[in-house]
């Protein structure tokens, strides 16, 4: 045991010291972050604005006491244009915008474009002599990778903290409308908004734009936008001073275990196709519903909430690699994506009992008092006991049955026909909020 600890703290040593010789010295001969962020620094801003009424704020925003001041902080990412990338919550509504450099000097800032979904904004100063940092790649990082977090919290300029990468891909904050945040323990606070998060090289791999926690306080949780991300949407707000995203034209759900024993794949990750939008780009393309979409691109797709910010990244016009796994095995379609995805079609619908899986759940006729009525064929669910295996399942009130195994079910009488199969498993294609989405029982 104490050979065992002894070599734990000798391998402890071993990272450190690994990690220190990447590093210059003090001169002190210490190791030592100083001569990196004596080269990154200058690029870091602090964003002052005057807004209207009304201006949002991701970061528990933003060290001001005067409801129409707030501040943040920005990362000069293009010297010869003088384009600033920060975070679009704290420039919002903005009437007037004031960026103070590094060297103290101050500008007036205009506003380029912005881009509420992924809470980037991008705003120009007219200066020479500015130095922009470097773009590093965000798809290399690793968890327990080194970054230091870069801002102007509480007002107080330029300031640097030291954390690691808790966690990649983190999101469903409804934060943003696309979320794929860095997850970091470097500190950060009111004002870090838009600041710049960069690995030991300098070189910047995120946008600081939300912390978790109670209101001003810093609980060792904050969240970057990964610049892989912010690159494809500062190349549109630089181009069209807004984001166009290219549409698929589906709707989708994460894949699961049982997912992948219900549809006999072999995945149980992906992006699970509930609907296919007729005449969508996905339609043309061969889509099917109860398709898993694994891969954009040659891109993997693990969850619902990446596929939907991959084929965000892309704009109307363009054509992408669907790779997507389905009972007869993986394909790869070819699909030009769409400016907007259509809105579904049809109509139709009477009241009855479940029966074996679907027991102690009551379904009905489909009509207008359903905001379903119109837009799909199927059985309402009118109640179900708590008890019920549908309800466990997460089938809830108001949903509506459209499919049993796959097969279509327009009306309560052919689910509980259909229903009446299965034995072990029932995959039910459910109307839910305007789009559609499985659930299975067992």
């Amino acid at each position: 045991m104490v050979y065992g600890k002894a070599l734990l703290r000798l391998l402890q040593v071993a990272v450190f010291l690994a990690w220190a010789s990447s590093t210059a010295a003090s001169a002190q001969g210490q190791p030592s972050l100083a001569p990196m962020l004596e080269r990154v620094l200058p690029s870091v801003v602090s964003i002052n604005v005057q807004a209207s009424a009304g201006a949002d704020s991701a970061l528990e925003e933003d060290g001001a006491s005067d409801p129409t001041q707030t501040t943040g902080s920005g990362v000069i990412i293009d010297a010869g244009q003088g384009f600033v990338l920060t975070s679009y919550h704290v420039v919002a509504n903005a009437t007037k915008i004031t960026i103070r450099l590094f060297n103290a000097d101050t500008y007036d800032g205009e506003l380029v474009g912005s881009d509420p979904q992924t809470d980037l904004a991008v705003v120009r100063i007219r200066a020479s002599g500015l130095t922009a940092m470097a773009l590093g790649d965000s798809g290399a990082l690793h968890v327990g990778d080194y970054v230091v977090a870069i801002g102007n919290p509480f007002g107080l300029g330029e300031t640097a903290t030291l954390g690691i990468v808790g966690a990649l891909g983190r999101g469903g904050f409804g934060l943003e409308g696309y979320e794929d945040f860095i997850q970091t323990d470097a500190s950060m606070n009111p004002g870090n908004s838009g600041g710049a998060l960069v690995n030991l090289d300098g070189e910047l791999v995120g946008i600081n734009t939300a912390i978790m926690g109670p209101s001003d306080t810093n609980v060792g949780v904050g969240f970057s936008i990964p610049v892989n991300i912010a690159g494809g949407v500062v190349k549109q707000l630089v181009t069209y001073g807004e984001v166009r995203r290219g549409q698929l034209g589906v709707a989708v759900q994460d894949n699961d275990r049982d997912f992948e024993r219900a549809l006999a794949i072999r995945t149980s990750t992906g992006a699970l196709v509930g609907e296919v939008v007729p005449g969508s780009p996905a339609s043309r393309a061969g889509v099917q519903v109860a398709d898993v979409i694994v891969g954009i691109d040659g891109a993997p797709v693990h969850t619902a909430r990446e596929f939907r910010t991959k084929v965000a990244s892309y704009p109307p016009g363009a054509t992408v690699t669907v790779s997507v796994f389905r009972r007869e095995g993986k394909f790869d379609l070819r699909a030009t994506l769409a400016a907007e995805s259509e809105p579904p079609p049809a109509p139709l619908p009477l009241t009855m009992e479940g029966d074996g899986l679907l027991s102690l759940v009551t379904l009905q006729v489909l009509d207008q008092a359903s905001d379903a009525y119109g837009k799909v064929e199927g059985a309402l669910v009118k109640s179900m006991s708590d008890r019920s295996r549908a309800s466990i399942a997460g089938l809830e009130a108001g949903d509506v049955i459209v499919s049993v195994d796959r097969k279509p079910a327009k009306s309560p009488q052919a689910v509980v026909d259909l229903t009446r199969r299965a034995k072990d498993l029932l995959l039910l294609g459910i109307y839910r909020d305007g789009h559609t989405r499985f659930i299975v029982i067992r």
